[in-house]
């Protein structure tokens, strides 16, 4: 008998192979239509309240899917045959064969594919895992540096702003949807006045720089300038706030948020009339702030404008007349007469007041979704933070690009800055507060568990630099402010 040569060999095996692969995909369609035949005769005798033409696009919707991983099943089973021919004739001849040398490249390319798709499938089924067991290791660290020192609950709604006296004697200031404005002892968490000159929730807090008064901004279209006068009680020895479950991440309904109506706000000295009411807003007064000296106020509202007010006559001065859309904040400088008021349109605006008779505007767009606020920075810096979980810090000499951008996972809210350590504390939806350097290095996240944080949305952060015992306060719809402890050496010196 004739002896064939070793191509032909390999050819008459590769036709035989192809011959075989057909046959076994016309054998796997005719099965396939034997099947969804017997399916769709099971169906038709079952009660369903599919219609027909609905019920057989269905089946020839899975028909189609059953038939691809049947495909790719055969393919593989050839892959592995050519895998095992392979590597017999490596075994039997090395790599002197042409045809093994083709092989085995093509092997290689689908190997590599193979090997692509299966790390990208790892990637996708761990990383969150990943991510739990790395952020669990994060928040052991920083709940160290980051201690939950005391709690303030009295409001019975939930809380829009919280804010530090810059005056002797240091009080917390809150802000709720709940018509008041109340004052905490900082060491004793006890309420100390609570004011309920506003018909409408109270959007804001801001003390003033040098004498016991305070602004706070309403729903009732009004920003209110109030005096207070408070005795600080003796502090109370705290308990430890700071032991934690194992657990790091729990789920809070409504019914786990503080009762209001068993505080100590009801028996606290009240205020119940302003020294001086500012109207002239068409709309919910969302903000307020002090201008340097305490002369002058600023208010933004959502008719659209910011007003500046003079704090002696009560008289407008100027209108602040630009955003397309609401504003949702407004910040001052704290050494120069600047303004700057963020807005639902995307922007930010700076407004600056240093030259009487110059009024300029510059204006900021870096951001696709609500501004939800713009707090100034030491220097020439301003932080902005926006529904588009984007944090972003400006250069004033150069507004056309960010000098750095912090990407989130949820909306910012308020956001304020540490000025003498450079620090930004990031309010968020998802009840996270996390901390962050200048340019945009985490440093730290505070805890939340089910025994300490908020339960619900973040709405504002607040740093008091000089306090002993706290030194950033945060308030959310939970109803309650927290005083916490942030051992900040530690933290810049574990980035």
């Amino acid at each position: 008998m004739p002896i064939e040569s070793g191509s032909c060999a390999s050819a008459r095996q590769a036709k035989q192979k192809r011959k075989s692969h057909s046959l076994s995909i016309r054998r796997t369609n005719s099965s396939e239509q034997e099947r969804a035949g017997l399916h769709r005769d099971m169906l038709e005798g079952q009660d369903s309240k599919l219609p027909s033409s609905v019920r057989n696009t269905l089946l020839e919707l899975f028909g189609q899917i059953e038939r691809e991983f049947e495909n790719l099943y055969i393919e593989n089973l050839e892959l592995r045959r050519e895998i095992d021919t392979l590597n017999e004739r490596l075994a039997a001849e090395g790599q002197t064969i042409d045809g093994a040398e083709l092989s085995k490249g093509q092997l290689k390319t689908k190997a590599s594919h193979s090997t692509s798709q299966l790390s990208q499938k790892l990637k996708t089924t761990y990383k969150a895992s990943t991510s739990k067991i790395v952020s669990s290791f994060k928040t052991t660290t920083s709940r160290a540096i980051c201690q939950l020192v005391k709690e303030y609950i009295g409001h019975r709604d939930g809380i829009w702003d919280v804010s530090v006296a810059k005056t002797q004697p240091v009080v917390l200031g809150t802000a709720s949807a709940d018509h008041t404005a109340l004052l905490w002892s900082i060491e004793t968490g006890k309420c100390l006045v609570k004011y309920v000159g506003h018909v409408g929730s109270v959007n804001s807090i801001k003390f003033h720089p040098t004498e016991q008064v305070a602004l706070t901004a309403s729903g009732d279209q009004t920003a209110h300038i109030w005096r207070y006068i408070v005795q600080l009680p003796t502090p109370q020895p705290t308990a430890d706030c700071n032991q934690t479950s194992g657990e790091d991440e729990v789920e809070f309904s409504d019914k786990d948020e503080p009762d209001g109506d068993g505080d100590g706000s009801s028996d606290c000295p009240t205020v119940r009339a302003p020294l001086t009411s500012l109207k002239s807003h068409q709309g919910v007064v969302i903000a307020a702030d002090w201008l340097v000296g305490g002369k002058q106020a600023v208010t933004a509202s959502w008719d659209r404008t910011a007003n500046l007010y003079d704090v002696e006559t009560s008289e407008l001065v100027h209108s602040l007349t630009g955003h397309d859309q609401e504003l949702t904040h407004c910040c001052t400088h704290p050494t120069q007469r600047l303004v700057v008021t963020s807005s639902r349109d995307t922007t930010f605006r700076l407004w600056d007041f240093r030259d009487p008779s110059i009024h300029s505007v510059n204006v900021f767009q870096g951001h696709t979704d609500t501004v939800t606020s713009a707090v100034f920075t030491v220097g020439d810096n301003v932080v902005s933070g926006s529904d588009d979980r984007t944090v972003k810090v400006w250069d004033l000499k150069n507004m056309r690009s960010p000098i750095a951008t912090i990407r989130t996972d949820s909306a910012v809210n308020r956001i304020n800055v540490c000025v003498g350590q450079r620090i930004i504390a990031l309010p968020h939806d998802n009840r996270q507060v996390r901390l962050f350097d200048m340019s945009g290095v985490r440093l730290a996240r505070l805890p939340r568990s089910n025994r300490q944080g908020h339960r619900r949305m973040v709405c504002c952060s607040a740093w008091s630099e000089d306090h002993p015992i706290c030194n950033l306060f945060t308030c959310g719809f939970d109803r309650q402010a927290i005083g916490w402890n942030i051992n900040i050496p530690a933290l810049l010196q574990e980035k």
